[in-house]
Parts: structure tokens; sequence; C-alpha cells
């Protein structure tokens, strides 16, 4: 065989039990070369392969001295086509306001655990909540965990810190009698037919606000999540793709959401004729007087108004969604079913979620044993 060339990387044995690789890369201080390491001859290898993809695409950043800016500068534009235009907002925030001033300076392959951990403490000082703060070690460990991937460094840091917990937001799901307490306040209301869609179904905000007309069979009783509302650059919402692919989902609808989405659409095709040339033809479901996508946050303000009418306490719109899964796992309805109807990935994440409701099951579960045994 030929020698390779340099530009197409080298695999060796450094010792034993350590694997090298390294590659030549065009920086601008000349030619250099780029080392990875592992345990095996595959790891090594693949470490290379991604690598010289990496540079064959233009997101391999050649710099080998850069500083922490100027890597996640680099990192931000390869990593953006990937990612929601909303997820990509955030990280240029996050970036601009709480890293480059605290730690940009520094090389990104002297920046050690402390630096972090000093981040996100001076962070939590200045009021950033937990929540945010644990968000923001996420974005960090994403783009480090590609700077080892890349051979910029040789381990994450991040790995090494104690990023605070997230701040946990107490359910407040509604009781079977206080959906039925909703259900006849909405009686009537011109957004009848969104909130009960949301407390029957599970489906999100998002998804219910991009919901279309051709989403719907009546025939079947169906409709399918293929897109949801999010908001963008320049705080516009737009329409995108679901964030997961379990989100992307087919959804049976109950006799009493599917008659009050019949009698929507008769509403809505009143305002069409009423709007005249001035309606907007996009297909939504739920839209303005003339056609144009519902603002979320007007959809908020209506739904905290129907909670002080009925006299319920206040909630979130998003615990309707947990409203839906309770209701229907205290009667019994299989935790897989509940998974695939609210699009979560795992049904572990359905069981954690929701695992308030298992002890009443498995209540019913003994006493169904019970009754079966007992002779």
């Amino acid at each position: 065989m030929g020698k390779r060339g340099n530009s197409e990387g080298s695999i060796y044995r450094q010792r034993e039990n350590l694997w090298a690789a390294s590659i030549t890369l065009d920086t601008a201080e000349g030619h250099k070369r780029k080392y990875f390491y592992g345990k095996t001859r595959k790891e090594v290898q693949e470490k290379l392969a991604a690598a010289m993809h990496d540079r064959q695409q233009g997101t391999l950043v050649m710099t080998p001295k850069q500083t922490v800016e100027q890597f996640l500068a680099n990192w931000l534009t390869a990593h953006n086509p990937s990612v929601r235009p909303r997820t990509t907002e955030r990280y240029e925030g996050f970036v601009r306001l709480h890293v480059v001033p605290a730690i940009g300076r520094v090389r990104l392959d002297k920046l050690t655990a402390q630096h972090i951990q000093t981040l996100y403490a001076q962070k939590l000082e200045e009021g950033l909540s937990p929540t945010t703060v644990n968000t923001l070690h996420m974005m960090l460990h994403k783009a480090l965990k590609d700077a080892v991937r890349w051979g910029l460094i040789a381990r994450n840091v991040c790995d090494l810190v104690s990023p605070p917990r997230r701040a946990h937001f107490e359910m407040k799901p509604l009781t079977k009698d206080q959906a039925q307490q909703l259900l006849t306040t909405l009686h009537g209301h011109s957004m009848e037919a969104l909130f009960v869609l949301a407390l029957t179904t599970g489906m999100r905000r998002g998804e219910i606000l991009a919901l279309k007309w051709q989403d719907i069979d009546f025939d079947q009783n169906t409709l399918q999540v293929r897109r949801i509302f999010t908001r963008s650059k320049g705080h516009r919402y737009v329409l995108a793709e679901p964030k997961t692919e379990k989100s992307r989902r087919s959804v049976i609808l109950p006799s009493i959401t599917v008659g009050l989405l019949k009698q929507h659409r008769m509403s809505q095709q009143q305002a069409k004729s009423e709007a005249g040339e001035y309606w907007q033809a996009n297909d939504l479901v739920f839209c303005t007087a003339s056609g144009t996508p519902l603002n979320p946050n007007k959809v908020l303000e209506r739904f905290e108004t129907v909670l002080k009418k009925a006299g319920l306490p206040h909630i979130r719109f998003h615990d309707l969604r947990h409203s839906a899964a309770t209701m229907l796992l205290a009667m019994g309805v299989h935790p897989k079913v509940v998974q695939e109807l609210l699009g979560h990935n795992q049904i572990s994440m359905t069981m954690d979620i929701y695992s308030h409701v298992l002890p009443t099951m498995q209540k019913e579960a003994m006493g169904k044993m019970n009754d079966a045994l007992k002779g």
C-alpha cells in the first residue's frame, strides 16, 4: 500500500491500551497536526473519520489556540442548521450575554471545570433561575462535546461540574369534576373547541395552533400532528417541524371533540364569508377573524379568563395536557397508550411524569387480583 497523504490522517498504537490518530489541518499559522486518542483502534478510527467529514463540510475549526469566544462563534455557525430557530436564538443569547463576558477570553484548551462552576455560581447570584442555568449547562456540554469530537480538547470539563437542579413546576391537573365544570363554562365560548381539544387529547399549545384542516379526518375521527407553532428570531411565530419523531403522531378524537370541531368549522366558514377579500387562506383550524394565526399569549389570556369564570384554581394551559394524561391513567388506560397520545419518546418518561397516579392504579389492580382469586 502506498503511503497516506497528509490530508488522509493516520492511526497508530501509542502504547498498550492506547491508540492514537492524527490529521493535518491548514491553519492561519501553517500546517498543524491534530491528534485523537482512544483505548481501541476502532474508537480513534471513528474520531478520525468524524473529523475528516467535519473538515470536508467546513465545520471543523482549524485554529488550535482559539479562545472560548472564537470556538463558540464557529460552533454556533456549524450547529445552527440542525436546530430550530428558537433554539438558535436562545443559544446565541446565552453565548453573548453570559458566557463571553465571563470566560470568553479563556483559551479553549485551558478551560477548566472551575471556570464553568464559577460561571454557574455567578449567574445564580445575578438572579438567573436554576432552570435557566441548567439549560446553559446543557448548551455548553453539547458544544464542548463537539470540541472533543473535533480533537480540539482532550475532555469535556462540563462532565466535572455540578449544574443546579432544574426548578420543579408543580403539576396541577384538573380532577374529573373540575374538568366537567370547565366544559360547562366553555359552552358557547369562541375558543371552546380549542380548549376542549387540549383537555381531551393532551396536545401541546404549539401543536394545536399549528393544526390545519387538512390534518383532520372526520371520516375516521382522527387528526395528524405534523407541525408546531414556535417563536423565531425577532419574536415572530412561525410553523416548524415537531421537536422529535414521536411528536409526529396520529390522535384519535373522542366524539365530544369531533362535534365541537365540526361546529367550529361552520363558524369559521361564516367568518371567512364576512372577511371576503381580506381573508388569508392559511387552512388553520384556529385562527383570527381574517384567517391569520392566533397570538399564543392571547390564547393564554382567554384561558385564564375562563378559569376565573368557572371558579377553578389558576393552572397553566400546559396543565390541560397533564389533566388528560392523569384522567386516562386513573381510568385504567395503559401507560403505553398515554405515551403515544402525548408523543413522549419513551414510556419511562410518561411513567416518571405521572408517577403520582401509579399508587391508585396499583390499588385497583390488586383489587381485581383479589376478586379473581378469592373464588
